[in-house]
This record gives structure tokens, sequence and C-alpha cells, in this order.
């Protein structure tokens, strides 16, 4: 009996041993069966373990489905687990591919955009990061019923492609980020900003267009209310805002801007053309992020009337033209040549 109770116990010690070395070999061992660095796998909404393993073993990832659903039974990851798009570029384990499925790491890649971007600039920039072609971003940046319950002239969504980072799966659309981006204006468009821009007087058209003025004007954060202010003091007068940057668009639109702006081109017959056209022009020029928002809205009470760029990115403002013709001498006509 002693024998036989010792054969009994050597017997499962040797199959607690085996048995242990399947788990590892099935659960731990790393194991990578598809051919290329990477594979994606797509793991749709619903789906449950047997559905997952089975994609996960046919996309070569795990070696089969049954080890995955023992992992995820072992772990008590069931609940966890979560759909969307996942990236494998490496050997794994069975139990590592749970623990990535459990936490949700689908894969995304991101987008940035800087304040002060075009609709036109944002869609070269989709196609340079390789998102996909420009056009299909032109496109779905002119469907103006995004913000028309905002802006009921809006004819495209220039101005309200709010400038950010955005995180996005592998086949997401030129549409569905456009949406994510308008929906990012409207949070930053809160309803105490636009009660404050309606106390001067400015819908929210007027508000987007007057901060991509301040927002394409400079890039200093403590200038951007006094700019405001200067623009609001020449609205509140009726004095040309003669802002260089609606002549930029104004060129951009007709196809004519090459880099520069000569005396000639402040003469283009635009309505976005400050220069010969008093009051904001139709709509905004680019898309201001949520400091330029914020200096429409409040600009600083300042005497100010003008400003000129002292060439390093700031600029000195003036309250008479006797003092602005001087500060322009001094920084524009008297600079020294390169």
């Amino acid at each position: 009996m002693k024998r036989i109770i010792g054969w009994t116990l050597a017997l499962l010690a040797v199959l607690a041993v085996a048995a242990a070395g399947w788990l590892f070999v099935v659960l731990e061992r790393p194991y990578k069966g598809y051919e290329g660095p990477e594979q994606f796998v797509e793991i749709p909404q619903g789906s449950g373990s047997r559905v997952m393993g089975q994609r996960l073993a046919e996309a070569g990832v795990i070696r089969n489905a049954t080890s995955f659903r023992l992992a995820v039974w072992m772990r008590g990851s069931g609940r966890r687990l979560q759909a969307g798009e996942y990236r494998f570029d490496r050997p794994m384990s069975t139990a590592e591919v749970v623990d990535k499925i459990a936490r949700g790491d689908v894969y995304v890649r991101a987008i940035t955009f800087r304040e002060g971007l075009t609709m036109r600039e944002m869609a070269a920039h989709y196609e340079s990061a390789g998102f996909g072609p420009a056009g299909d971003f032109l496109e779905a940046a002119k469907n103006a019923d995004l913000i028309r319950d905002l802006d009921p002239a809006a004819r495209d969504l220039e101005g309200y492609l709010f400038p950010d980072t955005y995180t996005l799966p592998r086949r997401a659309s030129a549409a569905q980020l456009v949406e994510r981006m308008v929906n990012r204006f409207r949070k930053a468009l809160t309803p105490e900003l636009k009660a404050q821009a309606a106390e001067r007087g400015l819908n929210v058209r007027e508000l987007v267009t007057l901060a991509s003025l301040v927002e394409k004007e400079t890039g200093k954060p403590e200038e951007r209310t006094t700019v405001a202010g200067v623009y609001s003091n020449r609205l509140r007068i009726g004095m040309g805002l003669q802002c260089d940057p609606t002549v930029i668009y104004a060129l951009m639109l007709a196809g004519r801007y090459d880099g520069n702006i000569r005396k000639a081109d402040l003469q283009i017959d635009s309505p976005y053309n400050t220069y010969r056209y008093a009051g904001l022009p139709p709509g905004p020029i680019a898309a201001p992020g949520e400091a330029s928002l914020q200096a429409a809205a409040n600009p600083a009470d300042v005497p100010y009337l003008y400003f000129v760029s002292r060439n390093d990115g700031s600029h000195v403002f003036s309250t008479t033209y006797e003092e602005h013709r001087r500060n322009v001498d001094e920084f524009q006509r008297r600079r020294p040549r390169p």
C-alpha cells in the first residue's frame, strides 16, 4: 500500500509539473505566429471571449482560442475586455494579450493642429501626417450644419475647427475628425464666454472672427487682450481694422498669396480686406485657440488705436497716429536689412 501511495504521489507530482509546464507554454510563453513587423486585430463591440480568441488565433497573435479563454478565466478579466482595434508588434504571451485587451490599449494615432491654421492649412497637415487626402478633410470641413445652431450664417467650418491634439483610430474618417474638432470648439465656447461676448454686442460668429484676427496678429499671450482692445476701439469708432492677416486670407482665397504682401495687395477687392472695408470681415480667417477667444470676449481697456511689430514677435502700441508713425519709422522703415 505504501508503495502504491508513493507511486501515486509521484505520478501526481509529475502531472502537476506537466500541467504547470503546459500552462506556462500556453499562457506565459511569448508567441508570434504572423509575418511582418506588426499585426492589427479588430475586436467588434459585443464580442465574447470565444470570438475574441478566434480572431486573435486566426491573426497569429496567440496559439489557439482555448488558451485565450483559459487566460481570461484565470485572470478574472471576462467583464473588462474592451472592443476596438489592437496593434501587436512583438511576441506576447496569451496572458499579456488578455491584459492588453482588458486595459483597452486600442491603437490610436495622434494629430496636432496648432492655433491660427486655416481649413486649407489643416487639410494639408492632415495629408502630410498620413491620415488621408487633403480633399477629404476639406470636403468634411464644408459641413456647416455641424455649427448651424451657433452660427446660422456659416458656409463652412472656418474658425470652428478647434486647434488641439486628437487621437484617432487607424480607420477614422476625415468627417469623424472634423466632428470631434467642432465638438471640442463647443466645449471651449462656454455659456460664460458667450454671455461676455453678448455683453459687448458680439454674436458667436463675430466673436470667433475677432478672435481669429487676434490669433493671427500675435503669438504673445500677454498681448492678446491688448490687440483685442485695439480692434475693439477701432470697431467702436468706425475706424478700419487694417489687419494684414485679413489681406493674406483674401489673397489665399483668390489663389494669389505667395508668402508676401505688397502695397498693391492692400487694395484687393475682397470683403475680407479690412484695408478697404471697415468693420469685421465676413467670417473667421483661421482657427483661434481658447486664449484668443477669451481675449476677444474680454479685451483690455486700453486707449490704443495702433500697433506695429518689433520684428521679434512682440508689438509696440500707440494712441495717436503721430506716435504710430514714429514707431513704424523706428521698427519697420529703419530696421537693418538681413
